[in-house]
């Protein structure tokens, strides 16, 4: 009966979280054993929880970052790094998203962040405004993926998952989908004779490099003198943070402090010094320091407008995650999760059987679901499963994010798409077309790719080249659009 009332308020136009709220309220009016009141009781402590207060913090780091004027900064960094490549600005587009992934956590704060200024710089240097979309759409996902993250925090604390574990596993998954999406620019900017957008100056790729040296440098030299010189840790990092504000003030850093987030975040969670939800207060913290003290662009009218945005926000995803409480809690009660689990395992006992059938359900739940609603309710389902056939639980929760953010650039929701759609002023249905070929490019890093790499390490690498084809066809199609 629970399923049966939550599909019809569902199919009825119900929000998500309002329908798993009232389908559980409903249910419990049905059964006599047990009273109404379990509903609030069940929803109150499903999000009185310690990791869940990384949430409003990550917001509130994210917002801070993207107000600030520090996107501003990122774009002028990697512009000066992979602008003047062939499809430049398409490559700028990437890589400005991995590092505003490491501030921001979100796909939607991404896109709404830095989508507003590649968007406008594509159109202006001659792209399609689909196109624009497209790819500043499918980087956009970079954001839950390279840590930190909020769906790794949701799926952490639903999953009694390490967080820490969830963030470290997101990186190298991450730089290989930056990888293959830039890969995919630079292959149609070489069959449509794109150029670069930006003259080759050697000055400021210099810079750039050396940018990217010191945020390389900077904890690997930490991380000596304090292992082999045996200094005092909190004095060395002390030290290491007044000689990197010094060094951003001589040579006029376009962006090598706000990529240190990312750095000091992992440095910090690996180190022991913080966990991930005292890491997003120290987001939070380090975020007010660059926009209040250092580069002045923060003041207290801005601040406050920041913060009522950052509750709005964070009282959304509560919600949702309140509402999955009572309806997994009433999932597993009845029985319903066992009974998937034992359907589950009836077809097929193999773990890799299991992994493609599942990356089949996620994208498909993910193309109506928002991200943290299709994790509250898939989790008490599937990571059962995941249990009894062996699957590492922070390798799965890496997959489902990934899949639940292919579902940000798909009809009927695509988020993600629709927000840009507005920035570009397109007409409804236009952003679609645009976003194809780099959707590709995720599920070639998703599925197959994937699976082959971890079953049949042979094939892998023959997916990539199979990938072109797909990708020149989908792009082919858009164009005629």
């Amino acid at each position: 009966m629970l399923k049966i009332i939550f599909l019809f308020l569902l199919s009825g136009g119900l929000p998500v979280a309002m329908a798993m709220a009232a389908a559980s309220l409903l249910y419990l009016l049905f059964v006599p054993s047990s009273p109404p009141f379990v509903v609030v009781h069940r929803m109150v402590s499903g999000i009185d929880s310690f990791p869940l207060l990384a949430v409003p913090f990550f917001i509130l780091a994210g917002n801070l970052m993207n107000t600030a004027g520090i996107t501003h900064r990122i774009y002028s960094y990697a512009l000066a790094l992979v602008g003047w490549l062939k499809g430049g600005l398409g490559h700028v587009n990437v890589v400005g998203s991995v590092v505003f992934a490491g501030m921001s956590g979100t796909a939607i704060a991404d896109a709404a962040g830095l989508g507003t200024i590649e968007i406008k710089a594509m159109t202006d240097h001659g792209y399609d405004a689909e196109f624009a979309v497209g790819v500043t759409a499918a980087s956009a996902t970079l954001g839950p993926i390279i840590p930190p993250s909020l769906p790794f925090v949701i799926y952490g604390m639903m999953a009694n998952v390490s967080v820490g574990a969830l963030f470290l596993a997101g990186i190298m998954p991450g730089l290989v989908m930056a990888l293959l999406m830039m890969l995919t620019v630079a292959y149609f900017a070489h069959k449509n004779g794109w150029g670069g957008d930006v003259l080759f100056e050697w000055p400021k790729l210099l810079k750039a490099l050396l940018e990217s040296m010191v945020v390389v440098a900077w904890p690997l030299v930490v991380w000596l003198l304090i292992t082999d010189l045996g200094t005092q840790p909190q004095l060395t990092v002390l030290v290491g943070l007044v000689l990197l504000f010094a060094a951003d003030k001589l040579f006029q850093f376009q962006a090598v402090l706000p990529i240190m987030t990312p750095v000091l975040l992992i440095g910090g969670m690996t180190t022991g010094v913080f966990t991930p939800t005292e890491g997003a207060i120290a987001a939070c913290v380090w975020a007010m320091i660059l926009g209040f003290a250092w580069y002045r662009t923060l003041h207290f009218k801005l601040f406050v407008k920041i913060c009522l945005d950052t509750v709005e926000t964070t009282a959304t995803v509560l919600f949702i995650v309140a509402a999955a409480s009572i309806f997994g809690w009433l999932l597993t009660a009845t029985g319903v999760t066992a009974a998937i689990g034992q359907w589950v395992l009836g077809v097929t006992d193999q773990p890799w059987q299991f992994l493609l059938l599942a990356n089949l359900l996620m994208l498909f739940v993910g193309c109506f679901l928002e991200p943290t609603a299709a994790i509250t309710i898939l989790v008490p389902i599937l990571v059962p499963i995941c249990q009894q056939l062996g699957i590492d639980l922070v390798h799965f929760g890496l997959v489902m994010v990934l899949n639940l953010m292919i579902g940000l650039l798909h009809p009927p929701m695509g988020m993600v798409l629709f927000v840009l759609a507005r920035v570009a002023k397109l007409k409804r249905g236009a952003h679609h077309h645009g976003h194809l070929a780099l959707a590709g490019a995720l599920v070639d890093k998703l599925g197959v790719d994937h699976l082959c790499a971890h079953h049949f390490p042979v094939v892998a690498p023959f997916n990539v080249l199979l990938s072109w084809f797909f990708y020149e066809h989908l792009y082919s199609l858009a164009c005629r659009r």
